[in-house]
């Protein structure tokens, strides 16, 4: 038995309680962690409040890190005391020990503690997809971040940055502001701007190349109105709530846009594609092309109060929280 936050219905974050729960032993192809970090993200709230399916009793959490303590007798490549991380297509890892499939397991390598890969996996997988798959960034193209000083955001910033891009980056306050623009992005807006025509100077009316829009309904047409002909929306969260109905006539007014709600797990399906992508998102944390900022950590039992602090919007950078 071990300690874990479970919640038996939707609601707020007092739903989540601190429970005893049995954590058993590892199939053929599975591990048992000890978890030493486990990351704090937006997906565990859409579960908790209901916007993504879950069934009771359920344990939130996609991403940690942890100590392998046994494996199961067909593993190969891990053995006791290896110190790895996890993004899971299957919610779980705010508890003390869990048993996962080792299909689903990254090695840490040195130079990468456990706190800042509980704080980057997922994130760091997530600005992977956007930057390098979804649309491919290149030297010298405009694109702009929302929420550019959240997990994802400081992370893409970063990336972008490095791979050459030119970063307009929204935030929501003059601190994030001023965090953001530490990074060395000179075009920092706040959303309570009219930072559609901010941008639309700032391209000399031709707009963007992409827009990354974690969001969802408050700033999805605003967005639109952002993109040069032909570029490309990519919404991939709802922090706002779900982005509603468009029609595609919508697309075409606004000069043949592409739009597109990509997920990270259809893209890190494959053993070799979650490998490849760790493998580069890992060498720029060591390299220090990204530095992983862990705004705040919260003891594992108060992980209400962390969600909380994260819906909010009090929250820098990563969240973690700490069995």
């Amino acid at each position: 038995m071990s300690y874990a936050i479970c919640f038996n219905s939707h609601g707020g974050p007092e739903v989540l309680e601190w429970t005893h729960v049995p954590v058993g032993e590892p199939g053929p192809n599975q591990v048992r962690l000890r978890h030493t970090a486990i990351g704090v993200n937006f997906l565990d709230i859409y579960e908790r409040t209901g916007l993504y399916a879950t069934r009771f009793p359920a344990i939130p959490g996609r991403e940690a890190a942890g100590v392998v303590e046994v494996v199961g007798s067909r593993v190969k490549g891990f053995v006791a005391g290896d110190r790895v991380a996890y993004v899971g297509s299957q919610s779980g890892a705010y508890s003390e020990a869990r048993v996962m499939d080792v299909d689903r397991l990254v090695k840490l390598p040195d130079g990468i503690t456990d706190q800042q890969a509980a704080a980057v996996l997922l994130k760091g997988l997530t600005a992977h997809m956007l930057l390098r798959q979804t649309y491919r960034v290149r030297k010298g193209e405009t694109l702009l971040i929302h929420a550019a000083a959240g997990g994802v955001g400081l992370i893409a910033v970063q990336w972008a940055r490095h791979l050459g891009a030119r970063v307009v980056a929204i935030v929501g306050s003059e601190s994030k502001r001023d965090r953001v623009r530490a990074l060395g992005i000179d075009h920092v807006l706040l959303l309570d701007e009219d930072w559609v025509a901010q941008i639309k100077s700032l391209t000399r009316n031709r707009g963007v190349s992409v827009v990354y829009d974690s969001v969802g309904k408050d700033t999805f047409e605003r967005s639109l109105d952002c993109l040069r002909t032909r570029g490309m929306m990519v919404t991939y969260g709802n922090s706002s709530g779900p982005v509603p109905p468009i029609a595609p006539l919508e697309l075409s007014k606004r000069g043949s846009l592409y739009l597109t709600r990509p997920t990270l797990f259809n893209y890190i399906a494959q053993r070799r594609a979650l490998d490849n992508a760790a493998r580069e998102l890992f060498e720029l944390v060591q390299r220090a092309v990204i530095n992983v900022h862990v705004g705040q950590s919260y003891p594992l039992k108060d992980a209400a109060r962390a969600q909380a602090d994260l819906e909010s919007r009090r929250t820098e950078g990563s969240t973690v929280l700490l069995p």
